[in-house]
């Protein structure tokens, strides 16, 4: 028997009259007096190919499994299309059927279907053209970022899921424990005993890869982590999972200039692999979800990110509402800005990507470079249209004193910090690094508006189904 060729392939060939193999999933079927027209698509790529399966050459009973979502196996001529459309398709010889799909029960029928209703079928919605679209995409985007990262000399560091240190401090934790929940040992005040717990104390998901990249760079110079994280807050919003992937590269002897300018190439590369390797997906995204996505992605690539402090920005955003300009948040010097007021900034006032710095300590972590001024830490956040923060960074501290008294602040336990704490006392450099939420990036790439639609299977409060 012939070898499967993968439809994407087929849909590039012009040699017409030659044999074909293809395989896939029917997603459409209609029926003249005398053919069936199968569209048949296998995953490769956004388009279907069309089999032509001729009633008086074909067994009828099989053709009658021929239905939306069946899985079929078809042999025959590659012909040039009579219809518009598709340049090829297949007059079929054969057509063995692997899987029927009932047509009263299968979930995919031709009509569309709301995006609420795919997240409750998300084992089904990868059949899907926007599911297919999007984890292409994705797919596409982890190579860009690995391909991004080794062409610079970064070295790939793995760092641990497990850990005992939250390096955010918000104690928004998923606990990982052996201990048994219904008959737990508590001492005399109360608190649980971990004695025979697995690690022998607290342990959690982590949060970020972060600190234990830091350590990394100090010997490697420079590295990116590349994970899924874990964040147990509860909060349902269209921006925020339970479990999502990051990207936090961290270097040696880069400052915060350094730090910026990586931050901007790298997005500006992942954006433009998607526009040349992604076409057909995104354009089928554009068509169908956000009309302006693909001169959205374009003017990413022919602006440079405006950048300015948070001081700065807060000023505009004041002066926007002395003009009426209506906030649901408040805006004042310290407060954590929102997304409302991030993506004024972008969408309205400078109309491209903005990185803001120089943010009041108070409001960020306490590994980020404390300034001169005693109010502000080095920190960068890249604003972007229609998502606001999409990355996250700073210069790090390394003055061992003022890290100490930052955690000591902050009342962070220094019996965790202890190993962190050593690559201060132990040749330290000026570093930096940021953290990307790979979700948020992909919300970006593809014109989604809710997170829990470029994740294969999206894990929130009360939803950890599939």
């Amino acid at each position: 028997m012939m070898d499967r060729i993968r439809i994407i392939d087929a849909l590039k060939l012009e040699t017409y009259g030659a044999d074909i193999h293809v395989k896939g999933w029917v997603r459409t079927r209609r029926d003249s007096k005398q053919v069936a027209f199968i569209a048949v698509n296998d995953g490769s790529t956004i388009n279907n190919i069309q089999v032509v399966a001729d009633f008086e050459k074909l067994d009828e009973e099989t053709l009658k499994s021929v239905t939306t979502g069946a899985c079929i196996n078809v042999t025959g001529q590659l012909v040039q299309s009579q219809g518009k459309g598709q340049l090829v398709e297949i007059l079929a010889n054969t057509i063995d059927v692997y899987g029927i799909a009932d047509p009263n029960a299968y979930p995919l029928q031709k009509k569309g279907h709301s995006l609420e209703f795919l997240r409750e079928i998300a084992h089904l919605r990868p059949r899907t053209n926007t599911f297919g679209a999007v984890f292409r995409i994705r797919h596409n985007m982890a190579f860009a970022i690995h391909q991004f990262f080794h062409e610079r000399g970064f070295f790939y560091f793995h760092t641990p899921i497990i850990t005992a240190s939250d390096c955010e401090g918000a104690g928004q934790m998923f606990q990982v424990t052996t201990l048994n929940l219904s008959n737990l040992k508590k001492n005399e005040q109360g608190a649980i005993i971990y004695d025979d717990d697995f690690f022998g104390k607290p342990a959690s998901l982590t949060v970020s890869g972060q600190l234990e990249g830091e350590l990394a760079a100090m010997g490697l110079g420079a590295i990116y982590t590349f994970g899924p994280t874990f964040r147990a807050e509860n909060s349902n919003t269209p921006r925020h999972i339970a479990e999502f992937w990051m990207i936090e590269p961290e270097m040696a002897f880069y400052e915060i200039k350094d730090n910026m300018d990586l931050a901007e190439e790298f997005i500006k590369y992942c954006v433009q692999w998607a526009l040349d390797n992604c076409r057909d997906d995104i354009q089928f995204l554009n068509n169908m979800f956000d009309k302006e996505l693909i001169v959205r992605l374009e003017s990413v690539l022919k602006n440079n990110f405006k950048r300015l402090t948070y001081t700065e920005g807060v000023t505009i955003l004041e002066e926007a509402i002395a003009k009426g300009h209506p906030f649901e948040f408040p805006v004042y010097w310290g407060v954590d800005l929102a997304s409302e007021h991030e993506r004024y900034l972008v969408e309205s006032h400078f109309k491209r990507p903005v990185i803001m710095t120089d943010y009041p300590k108070e409001i960020k972590a306490f590994y980020m470079k404390q300034n001169d001024d005693g109010k502000t830490v080095r920190a960068m956040d890249v604003l972007f249209p229609k998502i606001g923060e999409i990355i996250g960074g700073s210069e790090r501290e390394s003055d061992y004193d003022k890290l100490i008294s930052r955690i000591r602040e902050m009342n962070i336990p220094m019996k965790d910090m202890w190993w962190y704490l050593d690559t201060r006392k132990y040749g330290t450099c000026p570093h930096s690094g940021f953290g990307l939420g790979f979700e948020r990036l992909l919300m970006f790439v593809t014109g989604m508006a809710n997170i829990r639609d470029v994740i294969p299977f999206p894990r929130s409060p009360k939803n950890a189904d599939f």
